[in-house]
């Protein structure tokens, strides 16, 4: 499934790059007010996404597709395959075409700053989604208490297992969940690193989330600490697995955390390789999102439960809650929901 996913992915960015050649800035700023739905009463919305190529945006994009056309509007949804420029110019398509409002996923938070800088040019509003644009005037963020999940991760480690030498194996750095997710489970680490109880001893960001750089990034933990780690913390199920398979490659069985309850994180739970993984509804933020894009697009009012300060300004925010996800609760969490079908863990 995942290969499928890449290939399609793939294809996508070959159209969308074939479709921006044609597209260059002056056009954009000439068309920017020309609606291209079919229908021009309704809201139009854009959905930049920084990549398909992992299983959850596909749950992402069908569910807020879905909502939109369900509350009456019209949505274009564009997959940039982690590639910034390429997102750029989506966006720029996606504000030519004539969209009110643009729903963005960031592949870089800080370089994604000029996508809100050019939508507010043409008075289209950007809702920053799962993953804050950093320094930019961004008009919402809708995402889960990302601090919330990395706790989730280290209190279910330490469950299992509570002293002894750890391992980080974090996200991308450009990606400012990522930082989150780190802070707070170094909240949860924190008072046993000053007893002396627990010993981190190698602490690292995974570039472009990639499950083979954390692969790579554990066998170096590993030959540094001569196999002697007791705990990882993962960022997400993409590093675990990364994790986990160098961990094989030395013979190791130990705690492991992960994140977005993909079907492999499951399964490496269910088989014991995986300690745990967070569950962060994905129903629940797309649903809040279309909601928040459709009344942004009909300029109605919008209720936010908090802000988030992303290094220029507080954006409104609403911050939905994560859940953790171990062998005792996959039944009343992922399989309940409909998120993972329980015969694709067979």
């Amino acid at each position: 499934m995942r290969k499928l996913h890449k290939q399609l992915a793939a294809g996508a960015m070959v159209l969308s790059i074939s479709l921006l050649s044609a597209c260059s800035q002056d056009t954009v700023k000439e068309t920017a007010k020309i609606k291209l739905s079919q229908d021009d009463s309704k809201v139009y919305v854009g959905f930049s996404l920084d990549t398909l190529a992992e299983e959850r945006w596909y749950k992402d994009k069908d569910a807020f597709e879905t909502t939109v056309k369900e509350l009456g509007g019209e949505v274009k949804t564009l997959a940039a395959n982690g590639v910034d420029s390429v997102q750029i110019k989506q966006a720029e398509l996606l504000i030519a075409e004539g969209v009110d409002v643009l729903v963005v996923v960031p592949h870089n938070a800080e370089v994604s700053a000029e996508i809100v800088e050019i939508a507010h040019k043409a008075d289209v509003k950007v809702i920053s989604y799962d993953r804050l644009i950093k320094n930019a005037d961004v008009d919402y963020y809708i995402s889960y208490d990302n601090k919330k999940v990395g706790q989730l991760q280290a209190q279910e480690i330490l469950k299992k297992q509570n002293k002894g030498n750890f391992a980080y194996i974090g996200g991308a750095e450009t990606d400012n969940n990522a930082i989150l997710f780190r802070e707070g489970a170094m909240d949860v680490l924190k008072p046993y690193i000053d007893k002396g109880q627990i010993k981190l001893v190698y602490d690292q960001y995974t570039a472009e989330w990639k499950p083979e750089t954390a692969e790579s990034n554990m066998k170096q933990a590993l030959k540094a600490n001569k196999n002697d780690i007791q705990a990882v913390i993962a960022a997400n199920d993409g590093t675990a697995g990364g994790v986990i398979n160098a961990l094989k490659a030395s013979g190791l069985k130990i705690p492991v955390s992960g994140q977005d309850a993909e079907v492999d994180g499951i399964k490496r739970i269910l088989a014991g390789t995986q300690t745990m993984t967070v569950y962060k509804p994905i129903q629940a933020i797309a649903e809040n999102a279309a909601n928040i894009a459709m009344k942004a697009g009909n300029q109605e009012e919008i209720e936010t439960t908090a802000t988030v300060n992303n290094g220029k300004i507080d954006v409104p925010a609403i911050l939905l809650d994560p859940v953790a996800v171990t062998k005792g609760n996959i039944e009343d969490t992922v399989i309940k929901d409909n998120f993972i079908n329980k015969d694709d863990l067979e």
